[in-house]
């Protein structure tokens, strides 16, 4: 009697740790679907959820950190044809993005309309110097003028310039060059980001992923339109992805993540790198692809970003965009700082350049689950085209066509600890309790169910032998 008492307490036993055990099993889709429930509702851009809250304004500070290219020696290059010399100096820090979105308006086809205000404000605490620091760096008008008139009417060109004389280069302060100045060859106003201060990037229109959450962010139309009119060319001009500042929920590290930079007036994508700790948060590193700024004969995709075939060596050049199509035709050239993944005649152009991987290239910190972009170093570095010319003096001495950088800048952001901790109370806790329980369920479970089937086989033997 006490033998059967106890080979049917090991069956209850088993039944009991198999029904744990399914149980634990069981929680796994549940869990799942619960966890993917609650955050496609609160990634939909619409008021009251998550997403809405911290896509209006962004929670974290955006600095935007420049450095600026210093010229040494500007006379040798004019009178002599010498290669540039150039110092770095920086940063000179400022703060962005501190503006919340303006217009927003919730259109009937689940898209959501809004206009992004521009505003930079100067942190000394955060700069190597003040704003009155003097640097020098090439003439912008001179530069611009040199490319905009059509060589037949250099000569006119020629005049204005020593009427108003001006040179290749020019001593200015470092809020002049940056914000703009008074230049007496164009008598307006020019500068490496003017005008910035006051004005708007948009209209956007984005899906708010109401009806899909796996198109929500995703840029719809941009100033009204579905594509870009500055390439020429159906696939340079495609709107790809979102604005780096989130992606769709559940992110697949396989696929690469699309983004639209207006900074740049084209879409790119990143590749995923590798998983990272982020304060507590696992996220994915992303870093821009090196066929971005590969030159067409490596990547034929950049076919129909080749403007020029002089400037970039019948489009062998690799590294460098030529944006002159969206700037009014000013010979304003995109790279990547110090002309990392550039063709090595960039660099051999001007003394002075290092790039460096670490420092120099873009990258995105993504958290997996809600694709909230926790972490970004956006890194462009702004360059000017000169070249040779027999009618204006001041380029007379100029060999070859040259790519001169003025500023290469790190927009950069990171969610502080307050948000940190949030994120992980609200989502990243309640997901690790949750896979805990399930984990806890089925090893408990499968434990005791192996413990009792294997103690009943061992009981039952020896009530066989005794028998």
């Amino acid at each position: 009697m006490g033998c059967c008492n106890r080979r049917c307490g090991l069956i209850a036993g088993a039944v009991l740790g198999a029904v744990v055990a399914i149980l634990g099993g069981i929680l796994i889709p549940v869990g799942n679907i619960v966890i993917e429930g609650t955050v496609e509702k609160e990634a939909v851009i619409e008021s009251g959820t998550t997403a809405y809250d911290n896509w209006v304004s962004t929670g974290a500070n955006v600095y935007r950190q420049l450095w600026i290219f210093d010229l040494k020696n500007p006379i040798e290059v004019l009178q002599y044809g010498a290669r540039p010399v150039v110092v770095e100096k920086g940063p000179y820090t400022y703060r962005i993005r501190y503006l919340p979105k303006e217009n927003i308006t919730f259109n009937p086809n689940n898209t959501v309309s809004f206009l992004l205000p521009q505003g930079a404000i100067f942190e000394p605490s955060m700069s190597v110097g003040s704003e009155e620091d003097n640097v020098t760096s090439l003439n912008l008008a001179v530069a611009g003028a040199y490319s905009l008139v059509p060589p037949l009417l250099h000569f006119v060109l020629e005049n204005r310039i020593k009427a108003s004389n001006s040179s290749l280069f020019q001593r200015r302060t470092v809020k002049e060059l940056l914000w703009g100045y008074t230049d007496p060859l164009l008598n307006g106003t020019i500068g490496v980001f003017s005008p910035y201060n006051g004005t708007y990037d948009g209209y956007y229109n984005v899906y708010n992923g109401k009806d899909d959450i796996s198109k929500v962010g995703i840029i719809d139309r941009w100033r009204g339109e579905e594509s870009l009119d500055f390439w020429d060319d159906k696939y340079c001009d495609m709107i790809n992805g979102t604005d780096a500042s989130s992606f769709p929920p559940f992110v697949d590290k396989k696929k690469p993540l699309y983004f639209f930079s207006s900074d740049i007036c084209r879409s790119v994508s990143a590749g995923y790198e590798k998983k990272l700790n982020l304060k507590g948060i696992e996220v994915y590193h992303y870093t821009l692809q090196p066929s971005t700024l590969a030159s067409p004969t490596v990547n034929p995709d950049n076919q129909c970003f080749c403007r020029d075939m002089k400037t970039t060596k019948n489009c062998t050049l690799a590294g460098v965009l030529d944006i002159s199509s969206c700037q009014d035709g000013r010979p304003i050239y995109i790279s990547l700082p110090h002309f990392l993944h550039g063709s090595p005649s960039l660099q051999d152009q001007v003394v002075g350049l290092n790039p460096n991987e670490e420092h120099h290239n873009t990258f995105l910190d993504v958290e997996p689950t809600t694709g909230f972009t926790l972490r970004f170093a956006k890194r462009i570095q702004v360059n000017m085209m000169y070249g040779p010319s027999k009618v204006i003096t001041v380029l007379q001495k100029v060999k070859d066509y040259t790519i001169f950088p003025l500023v290469w800048l790190n927009e950069t952001a990171t969610l502080d600890d307050e948000t940190a901790d949030m994120f992980k109370r609200e989502l990243t806790s309640r997901i690790q309790m949750l896979d805990i329980i399930q984990k806890t369920l089925l090893g408990v479970g499968v434990s005791v169910f192996c413990l009792c089937l294997i103690s009943y086989f061992v009981v039952w033997r020896g009530e066989g032998k005794l028998a």
